[in-house]
C-alpha cells in the first residue's frame, strides 16, 4: 500500500511540473531520489554528491541560430570587452546561452537580466540595476573577467563556476558533476564557437 500510494503520489508531482513547465516554457531538466527514509525529492539541480539521481522529465533545449541575435547589444558588448580584456564572441556565448539576448529575462533562482546576475552577485559587482543592458553588461563582463584569473584563463572552470558558483568549482577542483553545468559549459563553447565561425 505504502509503494503503491507513494508511486502516485510521485506520478501527481511529474504530472503538475510537466504542466507548470508547459505553461511557462521553462527549460530544466528534473531529477528525483529517495532518500534513507523513503521521502522523495524532485529537483533541477542535483547536489547531493552521494545521492542516486534518476532523470524524470528532459529539457527541450531551443535551436541555436545567431541569425535571431540582432546585434542590439554589440557596442555595449565592445565596451565591456575592451574594459575587462575578454573576447566579445565569449560575450556574446554567455548572454546566449543566459537569456538569449533579453534583457528582461529571470531565472526560476531569480537571476536577471541579460548575463543573468544573481542578486548577490550583482551587488559585488556595483550593479544596480540588472536589467539595464549596460550594466549588467558591464558587471557580467567584470564578473567573468574575476573568475577567469581565479581560475587563471582557464576557461571550462571559469564558465563552471559562472553557472554554478566558484565555491562548487573550487570544492570540486574540476566542472562539478551537475549535468545542468556541464551542459551549460559544453553550450557556451559551442556559441563561442559559432560566434568565431562568423566573424
Amino acid at each position: 500500500m505504502f509503494n503503491f500510494t507513494s508511486h502516485l503520489l510521485f506520478m501527481f508531482i511529474v504530472s503538475v511540473l510537466s504542466q507548470v513547465i508547459a505553461v511557462q516554457t521553462v527549460f530544466a531538466d528534473i531529477y528525483k531520489y529517495v532518500d534513507e527514509e523513503g521521502v522523495i525529492h524532485i529537483t533541477n539541480v542535483p547536489t547531493e554528491a552521494n545521492a542516486n539521481y534518476v532523470l524524470i522529465l528532459k529539457e527541450r533545449r531551443p535551436i541555436f541560430n545567431i541569425n535571431n541575435d540582432k546585434g542590439q547589444y554589440d557596442h555595449l558588448i565592445a565596451k565591456a570587452a575592451a574594459k575587462y580584456h575578454i573576447d566579445e564572441a565569449l560575450i556574446k556565448a554567455v548572454i546566449k546561452a543566459e537569456s538569449n539576448f533579453n534583457h528582461k529575462a529571470v531565472s526560476k533562482a531569480g537571476a536577471r537580466g541579460l548575463m543573468q546576475l544573481m542578486p548577490a552577485t550583482a551587488s559585488s559587482m556595483n550593479v544596480h540595476d540588472s536589467f539595464h543592458p549596460e550594466n549588467n553588461i558591464n558587471g557580467g563582463v567584470k564578473y567573468l573577467r574575476y573568475l577567469l584569473d581565479l581560475f587563471k584563463g582557464n576557461l571550462p572552470l571559469a564558465l563552471a563556476a559562472y553557472n554554478a558558483g566558484e565555491n562548487a568549482v573550487l570544492r570540486f577542483n574540476s566542472i562539478p558533476p551537475y549535468e545542468e553545468t556541464q551542459n551549460y559549459v559544453h553550450k557556451v563553447l559551442q556559441y563561442l564557437n559559432r560566434y568565431n565561425a562568423t566573424n
